[in-house]
């Protein structure tokens, strides 16, 4: 008895664990900012109540702008949200042009945050022109994926943007905050959409 019951603490105080864990997991933020006071936004997100977003000192804010396929230059960091092919290539649902100053940034190749998708974050080693669009080489540390870029691509580019952007009715992406004491969020890094764009 006393075995099984030291068993069932042990789960429970593992469960416990697990579950603090989960809590402290940084979280994604994506809506539009309904009030901007100094350093913290009240953010509305598609889904679910408002959320309070504490910046950092010195935060970075880069703004997402419209790019094409001809703003993709050999040498260029980018990301590229796709769906593998039965060809062993990935074909681009969304092409993300990085700003000089984010290379290197989550390289490498991984699961997207969409079922069955991927993401690709490296260099542009080479591009060909195919029938169904142009092949991106991308290069990372461990490898390098084939992306086939169509014409339904969405293509995106970051520019340094600044802290004053940051306003009311602006749409804003944040990747990674996370979860204080008193129930706020925290970031160090927020990406604005301008000219209409939503990141």
């Amino acid at each position: 008895m006393r075995t099984a019951g030291r068993f069932a603490a042990c789960t429970f105080v593992a469960a416990l664990m697990a579950a603090s864990a989960l809590a402290q997991q940084p979280q994604r933020v994506r809506g539009m900012i309904e009030s901007a006071d100094g350093s913290t936004l009240v953010i509305k997100p598609a889904e679910g109540p408002d959320v309070t977003v504490k910046l950092t000192d010195g935060v970075q804010v880069f703004a997402v702008v419209p790019a094409t396929l001809a703003d993709v230059k050999i040498g260029d960091f980018i990301g590229a949200g796709a769906m593998p092919q039965p060809d062993g290539s990935q074909k681009a649902i969304q092409v993300m042009i990085f700003a000089e100053s984010q290379r290197g940034l989550g390289e490498g190749f991984r699961p997207w945050d969409r079922p069955g998708s991927t993401m690709t974050n490296g260099t542009v080693d080479a591009t060909v022109t195919r029938v169904d669009g142009q092949v991106l080489t991308v290069k990372y540390k461990d490898g390098a994926q084939n992306v086939v870029v169509g014409p339904d691509a969405v293509i995106r580019a970051y520019v340094v943007g600044a802290k004053s952007e940051l306003k009311s009715g602006a749409n804003i992406a944040i990747v990674r905050a996370d979860k204080m004491p008193d129930g706020t969020l925290q970031t160090g890094r927020v990406n604005v959409g301008r000219n209409g764009v939503a990141p």
